[in-house]
């Protein structure tokens, strides 16, 4: 979708993403943590219902016409509850880049509430979502590039998980990838995978651009990612994603 010249905002508003969405959701946080230096460096923001409904069944009220408010309300929500719960790490916000039509208009509402409550812009990072649904290389380039100006950092989710999205990279310079979790899965025993992950380190290393592992759910699977040189790690193991709650650093994870 090329979506740069539709832009909706005329005099600090816009038509379609200021209302409020018509359903209740909040937040959950999941650490990504650093092995090799014991600590958590980023919360990921994860929708869910007010209740701790999944996320599943939040998305599936997200309408066609809903998805530019939904996108700017989850930014502001979880801005606001990574505030109030007194974060001191980098925040990791999911987005859509369909749902973007002119970057820095569309980051006009976030600027504001992270003015407003005294959130660092250097703190905010976008994992960029559903890459496969980008039809337009061109938007999503001047996505990252535009946030970078303005001190944002970006990743790309869900990387190695087909062609197209290995092919992004010819285009694109993020500021870390997010491997898969089919990637990450039995690593530890697998050859196969341990080989895949080996060629992805080396690119990344290449390229400059850090990787971050998803998924991660067991003590094996991290160990044997930090020898492959993949400190920065997310999953199960470490955490659960925590309604409106941050995680307490379990050091024995991390021996």
């Amino acid at each position: 979708m090329s979506a740069q010249h539709h832009c909706a905002r005329v005099n600090g508003h816009c038509n379609r993403c200021d209302s409020p969405v018509p359903f209740a959701f909040t937040m959950a946080f999941q650490p990504i943590v650093d092995v090799s230096q014991r600590e958590i460096i980023y919360y990921e923001a994860l929708v869910r219902g007010p209740n701790g409904e999944s996320a599943f069944s939040i998305l599936e009220q997200v309408t066609q016409d809903l998805m530019y408010r939904f996108d700017q309300a989850c930014r502001i929500k979880a801005i606001e509850l990574a505030s109030e719960l007194g974060m001191q790490e980098k925040l990791s916000i999911n987005f859509l880049p369909n749902a973007v039509y002119e970057p820095r208009a569309c980051m006009q509402a976030t600027l504001e509430t992270a003015h407003r409550i005294g959130w660092p812009i250097e703190r905010l990072n976008f994992e960029i979502t559903e890459t496969e649904r980008v039809t337009d290389r061109g938007h999503l380039r001047r996505i990252i590039e535009s946030y970078r100006e303005m001190g944002v950092t970006t990743s790309l989710d869900d990387f190695g998980n087909g062609y197209a999205n290995l092919d992004l990279l010819t285009d694109l310079q993020p500021d870390s990838l997010k491997l898969d979790r089919d990637l990450v899965m039995t690593c530890n025993s697998d050859k196969r995978r341990q080989a895949i992950l080996r060629s992805l380190v080396a690119l990344a290393s290449t390229l400059g651009i850090p990787l971050i592992a998803e998924g991660v759910e067991t003590r094996e699977e991290s160990r044997c990612l930090v020898e492959l040189g993949i400190p920065m790690q997310q999953g199960y193991y470490f955490s659960y994603p925590n309604l409106e709650a941050l995680t307490e650093i379990d050091h024995a994870k991390y021996d």
